[in-house]
């Protein structure tokens, strides 16, 4: 069991330093998948819509089984649930760069890659919340899950950073198949770790997806939460993935500055991060959820058709908004869901957060084809603020308060791995 308190407690937990490590990794070739997914499609002479849909297709299986990825992971060791969705990834972007380097680039190919890739995301992100939940204790919670995310997003400045000067220099492809390659490291280390925990007795499938869905509705404040970052996520992640791209391709010098543009988004959440580790908010969920705000800043820059350093700034900003959010909003789950159903809870509030990301992403291509790229932009940002003030209006959000646990008392009896 982890000291409370103590500075180097955090690091005591195997699964804790393996789970940073390998995180670590995969998020370098994650990171810049993106714009080679973009760039290959631009390249190969596909449109906004093209884009939008393989986007689409990436996230869309995601949503359809988070539901039942929460069971398979509060069920079974969750760093083999990690290893196998690992696996599943490199596999899909190994494939996705051998089309690229064949020069055979069709969409339905890289929709049916972009979607087993999808697929793994829904086994691997409650698994990874579940697993990162127990390592460590909740007087650290904070702490961990403020430099697990550092690490993740110091390795996104350099991932979209070297994303950008890859696909400029050598070709999307290449940028491909080194994420292929850290999804196969990454589960190396995964298999390295201890099994978490004891295997819980199974139940029905339907049972389980119930008692998951009855500690995630009894509780206002998550699907209100919840419901604000469906709208956030569908237009400021996966709108901006595309209209980003197109706006940088358009107004600027394509790949390269779309990609330094996505490395200043991913230096916000490193010095978000950095910030999360000293400032403990007591309303958790009041300076976590107008943190989004900051999300509308780079969507209105480049509807404003500010210059490429102002709106860098802004995805800087977005950045630290992120992070704010993230780290409040884990530590309130840390807090207030009973551990042997959180990834099934995690699976719902993925479920209803990303819900909406697909048709955020196949529809900004579309949307921007018709009604034009700059009126598409402001409708986004306007969004995203509308849904962060409706859900502060909300008064369970507001009342949600630090607990005294994470001064020292353990919210659960379950010591960390």
């Amino acid at each position: 069991m982890g000291i409370a308190g103590s500075s180097t407690s955090v690091w005591q937990s195997r699964n804790y330093r393996l789970q940073i490590a390998g995180a670590v990794i995969s998020a370098l070739g994650t990171a810049a998948a993106p714009v080679a997914m973009a760039f290959a499609i631009i390249y190969a002479g596909g449109s906004g819509t093209a884009v939008g849909l393989v986007s689409a297709a990436g996230t869309v299986p995601a949503v359809l089984f988070f539901a039942i990825g929460g069971v398979v992971a509060d069920r079974l060791p969750r760093h083999l649930v990690i290893v196998a969705a690992n696996l599943v990834s490199a596999v899909a972007q190994a494939l996705f760069a051998l089309v690229v380097f064949m020069e055979s680039v069709k969409v339905w190919q890289l929709v049916i890659f972009a979607a087993g890739n999808g697929l793994a995301i829904a086994f691997r992100m409650p698994a990874t919340e579940g697993l990162l939940m127990r390592s460590v204790d909740m007087s650290n919670a904070r702490k961990a899950f403020a430099i697990f995310r550092t690490g993740l997003n110091g390795a996104q400045v350099a991932g979209a950073a070297l994303g950008g000067v890859l696909v400029a220099g050598f070709g999307p492809g290449w940028v491909l198949a080194l994420d292929s390659a850290t999804f196969l490291l990454a589960s190396g280390l995964g298999v390295m770790m201890k099994v978490e925990g004891n295997l819980r007795k199974r139940t029905g499938l339907s049972t389980e997806l119930r008692e998951g869905w009855t500690e995630f509705a009894g509780r206002r404040w998550l699907w209100s939460v919840v419901g604000q970052f469906a709208v956030v996520n569908a237009l400021g992640v996966g709108a901006f993935a595309v209209l980003g791209a197109l706006a940088s391709n358009a107004k600027f010098n394509g790949a390269a500055d779309w990609g330094f543009i996505l490395s200043c988004d991913a230096v916000g959440m490193i010095l978000g991060g950095l910030l999360m580790v000293r400032l403990r908010p007591q309303r958790l969920l009041v300076s976590g959820t107008s943190a989004a705000l900051l999300l509308a800043l780079p969507l209105a820059a480049f509807a404003a058709g500010a210059p490429l350093l102002v709106i860098c700034a802004a995805s800087l900003l977005a950045g630290v908004g992120v992070e704010i959010f993230s780290v409040n909003w884990m530590t309130t789950l840390r807090q207030e869901i009973p551990h042997d159903k959180f990834s099934r809870v995690a699976a719902y509030e993925a479920l209803g957060s990303f819900g909406l990301t697909p048709l955020g992403a196949a529809a900004a291509g579309p949307a921007a084809d018709k009604i034009g790229l700059d009126r598409t932009l402001w409708f986004a940002a306007g969004a995203i603020a509308a849904a962060t003030a409706a859900v502060l209006a909300v008064p369970d959000v507001r009342r949600v308060r630090r607990s005294a646990d994470e001064d020292g008392r353990l919210s659960f009896h379950d010591s960390p791995q």
